[in-house]
């Protein structure tokens, strides 16, 4: 079983790409960016608030999904600027207090000009 996590709380894909996808007992979310779903702009103040945006645009397919940050498996983290790591990290510690998910944190250079991109994978438990 294959079906598309639709939302309108979701921030719409920046190009022909599905927010989250459910593959059996997972969920596979695209690389999300800091994108203000309620005014469809940009939250760049900060590393931290980019990377605080991410995450919620995260959690918000995942619980669209069925499921939560809690079941997350792997992590992907793309930064800028390999020099944002520690301040995405005090961030992305307080999305994943106990039990972090796996995860791989590159430096990577967006389409657009942000500085943070998340993707991930996450069980949903039945």
């Amino acid at each position: 079983m294959r079906q598309v996590v639709v939302s309108d709380t979701l921030p719409r894909p920046a190009g022909p790409y599905s927010p989250g996808v459910i593959a059996g007992d997972f969920v596979y979310v695209s690389g999300q960016g800091p994108t203000d779903p309620a005014t469809g702009k940009l939250v760049q103040d900060s590393v931290q608030a980019e990377t605080r945006q991410v995450l919620k645009n995260v959690q918000a397919i995942l619980e669209a999904a069925g499921t939560s940050l809690a079941n997350v498996v792997k992590c992907n983290v793309y930064l800028a600027d390999r020099h944002d790591f520690a301040a995405m990290n005090e961030v992305y510690r307080e999305f994943f207090p106990t039990d972090p998910p796996a995860r791989t944190t590159v430096q990577a250079h967006p389409p657009i000009e942000i500085r943070v991109e998340i993707d991930c994978v996450a069980y949903i438990p039945r």
